[in-house]
């Protein structure tokens, strides 16, 4: 044998056996981790958590960079992308076992003139790899080995229609935007089974390279791309040559709007369920024990919420609170900036906490240097009431700080009052440019009177009252100087109906109630209706001086139409692993306790209709038709404050109003910042549209539960007059407000805080005609009665319970 070919057949051989050992040692990871045989059948690409309505509509995601990507089956694929896939990516793909020898050959040959050589199986494997953590990538060769170990496992353990599927699911499209289903939602709108031909093209050209191809940045290059698919779809007989003619003359037609965390359904609710699954989920183990993750294993979360409900509650917000916003831009400490000079620290702590501030900070910058820079006048975009939230302008840094606290925000919820599924959540204005949430558990602002039906419903409940018990319009001596209200300039001195007091807000009776219950009693009240928040024995919680939030509001209001029992509000039903499987459900059950009777709930009911029949939201039920509800109005310190609480048989609501920074509000004396105008308009419109579509199934005929022994005949409300004991609220000048604890500790200061309702006028000035004014709902304002005239006549609230019930000294 000749020596030449004894060397050759030494390299051959010794190449060859060299090549097997590198194979097996790949194989068994020698070079980096390979992904297991169960990991192969369970691949594990990163994949997005995703949240869904409570109907299945897909709310939005949480992901990383990489794992904004949702997993569709084989047969939720369009054929037209798996035919643009396979003409365009990898022509043999039904003939070979994950290794194209042929086009491996033909490109190392040809320098990949003619395409690469590697199969989509190959290309899933790497993608595998690379999620499993390799890092041998300067190691070209033993990644490719690597590629064609795992592609020939993944297609003995997969079909070819399992394998199209796991490929699509992984690759990205450009824009953040991984697997086939976020690609078609993104820039069509839709479920990858609905795409036509030609944005199946579109979609597959990316592949090839998604920023160069990216028809948002590059339309001529995509529509080039997308036609080269087309005739790859012709040459390989999955289209017609004609048609394919046809639709290369049309132009990419996109319907793009990504999907992030300031689209979708409920943006501020999903941050709140972000944070609260993340500590959830560490107690949840898989199954090798590892706690999930919620951006890399694809969790999906089914919630409470509502998508049409969640709709009408944003819709409503919107439609009020620009009304409110331009009046309180015409406020004139607003207007002349004077609102700020007692607060230029607000101002400078906001600075610090900005983007602008550190990273100066960070390039070396002094204080100084950049404050002076805050007051340079730039390009941004600002927060504004149109359809993008958003506009451009030109102002100084410094400007658009004091631009955005001056944007009045408004927090809306919506639960079902006997289950306490949440139906609909809005945290404030625009999630965009606002992100601190005004419902959740932590924001906690100062109630005002929407306090008052816990009180009431305590005299009802342990001090036997009754809604036609008489209470005195009078200031209270709590003793060592304490005086609630501050001082008695609004009390009437007068008798009147628990009723009344409650419908028409009266502070002074509010205080006399209290006086009866105990500030130390009615502390323990609220804690016992499970409001988690500490109250305190405060006498001037009976003005609503306690800091509480939207959602413990809902929490404590649930007892009324819940027919007794406190309701915590919940919104997440269960919890699926990637594979469908179940790993966690909720039962919340054992959130639903007894806090006060059947009866004392229903009494409640009754009396707090008068509020919007004929009280401080006076009209509300008959403009929404409606044949039961209740509710009640909240205004604290100088208008800082608006709340509106009310309910249905079915439905439970609550909305607040105000700016974040409390210093900033309307004028005092505005009557238009009281709850019933500021807030409640955005109640009525929501349960408006909440009504009007029969879908929801709320019934506006639905009437409340009558417990069997109770002793009192109930009438129709509207065929009942009210004596006209009270006046209806104007929330004007100095009769508004609750003032905060301290206030009604140790009077110093001949400071007062009103009721909500303007004040009774003495005898000289009621003689004045009043008759033509009227507050911003069109109620009247300062109608009077003579003070024994509730003696004299049967009255609203005498009709509306049947008979009058008994004073209490």
């Amino acid at each position: 044998m000749r020596r030449s070919v004894k060397i050759f057949w030494r390299v051959f051989l010794f190449g060859f056996f060299s090549f097997v050992l590198l194979v097996m040692l790949a194989a068994w990871g020698v070079f980096g981790p390979m992904p297991s045989l169960k990991k192969l059948e369970n691949p594990s690409i990163l994949q997005a958590t995703e949240v869904y309505a409570d109907e299945g509509t897909l709310m939005g995601k949480y992901y990383r960079e990489k794992g904004n990507r949702s997993n569709v089956e084989y047969k939720d694929i369009s054929r037209y992308v798996v035919d643009a896939l396979i003409s365009t990516e990898d022509e043999r793909f039904y003939q070979h076992s994950g290794i194209d020898f042929k086009s491996t050959l033909r490109a190392i040959f040809l320098l990949g003139r003619e395409g690469g050589g590697s199969t989509i199986t190959q290309q899933l494997a790497k993608a595998l790899l690379e999620h499993e953590g390799n890092k041998s990538k300067a190691m070209r060769v033993v990644q490719k080995l690597k590629e064609w170990i795992i592609a020939v496992k993944l297609e003995r353990n997969f079909t070819k229609g399992e394998i199209i599927a796991l490929y699509l699911n992984a690759v990205p499209f450009g824009n953040n935007i991984y697997g086939i289903r976020n690609a078609s939602l993104t820039f069509f709108q839709k479920e990858p089974d609905r795409l036509n031909v030609e944005e199946a093209a579109m979609l597959v050209g990316l592949l090839k390279g998604n920023s160069l191809y990216n028809p948002i940045r590059n339309p001529k290059a995509a529509l080039d791309r997308r036609n080269v698919v087309l005739s790859q779809m012709v040459k390989n007989n999955k289209l017609d040559e004609i048609m394919a003619a046809k639709l290369k003359t049309q132009p990419i037609r996109l319907n793009y709007k990504k999907m992030d965390e300031n689209t979708g359904y409920a943006p501020y609710f999903r941050e709140i369920l972000r944070e609260e699954l993340k500590t959830m989920l560490k107690d949840i183990k898989k199954s090798d024990g590892d706690s999930y993750d919620i951006y890399d294993d694809g969790l999906k979360i089914y919630t409470t919420i509502n998508p049409r409900m969640q709709e009408y509650a944003e819709e409503a917000i919107s439609e009020w609170m620009p009304n409110m916003q331009k009046i309180l831009n015409s406020t004139g400490y607003i207007k002349n900036g004077t609102v700020w000079n007692d607060f230029e620290n607000v101002i400078e702590s906001a600075m610090k906490q900005s983007d602008r501030w550190n990273n100066m900070k960070e390039d070396g910058y002094s204080d100084d240097e950049i404050k002076r820079s805050f007051k340079v006048k730039i390009p941004m975009k600002v927060f504004a009431w149109n359809a993008k939230r958003e506009k451009d302008t030109v102002m100084t840094p410094y400007d658009s700080i004091r631009y955005h606290k001056q944007i009045m925000e408004s927090s809306f919820m919506a639960m079902d009052p006997v289950t306490g599924e949440v139906k609909a959540w809005v945290g404030g204005v625009s999630f965009k440019t606002f992100k601190y949430d005004h419902v959740n558990l932590r924001t906690k602002r100062q109630v005002g009177s929407a306090i008052k039906p816990f009180l009431y419903a305590q005299a009802i409940e342990e001090r036997g009252f009754s809604a036609e018990t008489e209470v005195l319009d009078e200031q209270q001596d709590f003793g060592n100087g304490r005086f609630v209200p501050a001082t008695g300039k609004t009390c009437s001195g007068r008798t009147m109906s628990m009723a009344n007091a409650l419908a028409f807000s009266r502070n002074c009776a509010a205080a006399y109630i209290m006086k009866q219950v105990g500030p130390e009693a009615f502390e323990d009240f609220v804690s016992r209706i499970n409001i988690p928040t500490n109250i305190g024995p405060y006498p001037s919680n009976a003005l609503g001086a306690c800091d509480l939030s939207l959602f413990e509001m809902l929490w404590g209001y649930s007892i009324f139409p819940g027919r007794g029992f406190s309701t915590k509000p919940w919104y997440i039903s269960r919890i699926e692993d990637r594979n469908g499987n179940v790993i966690k459900r909720f039962d919340y059950s054992v959130n639903r306790k007894e806090a006060i009777s059947e009866i004392t709930a229903y009494k409640m009911v009754r009396m707090m209709q008068g509020t919007v029949d004929i009280g401080t939201a006076a009209g509300l039920r008959a403009r929404l038709g409606a044949s039961e509800m209740g509710g009640k109005t909240g205004t604290t310190n100088d208008n800082t404050d608006a709340w509106f609480m009310g309910y249905t048989p079915q439905l439970l609501a609550g909305v607040w109003a105000g700016c974040d920074d409390r210093f900033i509000r309307l004028n005092k004396n505005d009557a238009r910042g009281y709850g019933g105008y500021a807030a409640r308009p955005i109640w009525e419109s929501f349960f408006k549209k909440v009504y009007a579509d029969k879908k929801l199934g709320i019934d506006k005929d639905a009437k409340f539960s009558k417990p069997e022994n109770l002793d009192m005949e109930i009438n129709n409300a509207e065929e009942m007059n009210l004596i006209n004991a009270i006046p209806p609220p104007a929330a004007e000048g100095e009769d508004q407000g609750v003032g905060k604890e301290s206030d009604f500790q140790i009077i110093k200061n001949n400071e007062y805080i009103g009721p909500e309702s303007k004040p009774v006028l003495d005898d000289a000035k009621s003689k004045k005609d009043t008759s033509s004014k009227k507050n911003g709902d069109g109620v009247k304002i300062g109608d009077q009665q003579p003070a024994n005239a509730d003696k004299k006549k049967k009255g609203f609230f005498q009709k509306l319970f049947g008979k009058k019930g008994k004073k209490v000294n």
